[in-house]
């Protein structure tokens, strides 16, 4: 049997225009990440948005919320990102500025707004959960005390369920940048997309895979680093178990 030659500098060879394949795993690690902050930044704000609609005592708006969730969460990533991809542009009414974009910054901006509305979907329910874990003696006492509903959510309900949720939070950043690998699928070189060609024209998929893999571990410590941290810095005494 046939034993395989390693070959680690590979990496160093040049992949022409001045560049070596090590370049192409940065820059495809450079994309994966900045996929994944602003798909994250989306995706944080409008779960939000949705998680308090599912608390609120408005009837229609719990129900467009929660038929967003279901959508969302049971619609495979992989079929959502063509829709966007394919469908969405001929849709919305700003998809005549997404097409005129040029083709790697129009496939970065359908990866983000389909990894931002999928990942929304699922932080809507850890503030959702993080609201209703809540005592209720919370909400009742911010409105005797004057506030406003909004003013309540703002101040007093959504800064103690984000304490409450921080570390499920914490899972579903680190999901963001894994499933940023589908958005290879439409043409973007993301970091996987970057490890596949790396393969075709080198043919040292070992090589190959172990760097992608151990820049997604990187990636996921950095992650779990800053969330951890996040948390140290603002629990609360007597709050989750908090002394």
């Amino acid at each position: 049997m046939m034993q395989y030659q390693w070959h680690w500098n590979v990496f160093l060879q040049s992949a022409g225009d001045n560049a070596s394949y090590l370049d192409w795993l940065f820059s495809g690690l450079g994309v994966t990440v900045a996929l994944g902050l602003a798909s994250w930044v989306l995706a944080l704000a409008w779960g939000s948005v949705l998680g308090v609609c599912r608390t609120l005592p408005n009837r229609w708006l719990r129900l467009g919320a929660a038929t967003y969730v279901e959508l969302f969460r049971n619609v495979p990533l992989l079929v959502q990102i063509f829709i966007w991809y394919f469908a969405m542009p001929e849709i919305l009414p700003f998809g005549d500025a997404i097409k005129a974009l040029n083709p790697m910054t129009q496939q970065f901006v359908i990866a983000t707004l389909c990894l931002g509305m999928f990942t929304a979907a699922r932080v809507c329910e850890q503030v959702r959960s993080g609201i209703d874990a809540l005592p209720r003696g919370q909400k009742n006492a911010g409105l005797a005390m004057g506030f406003t509903l909004a003013q309540t959510y703002r101040f007093i309900l959504l800064p103690m369920s984000f304490r409450t949720v921080l570390p499920p939070l914490t899972s579903e950043f680190l999901n963001i940048f894994k499933n940023s690998a589908v958005a290879s699928t439409i043409g973007l070189l993301e970091l996987a997309a970057q490890g596949r060609q790396l393969v075709d024209y080198t043919a040292q998929p070992y090589e190959a895979f172990i760097a992608v893999t151990v820049a997604y571990m990187l990636i996921n410590l950095t992650v779990m680093g800053l969330m951890r941290w996040l948390e140290h810095k603002t629990s609360l005494p007597g709050l989750a178990g908090k002394r």
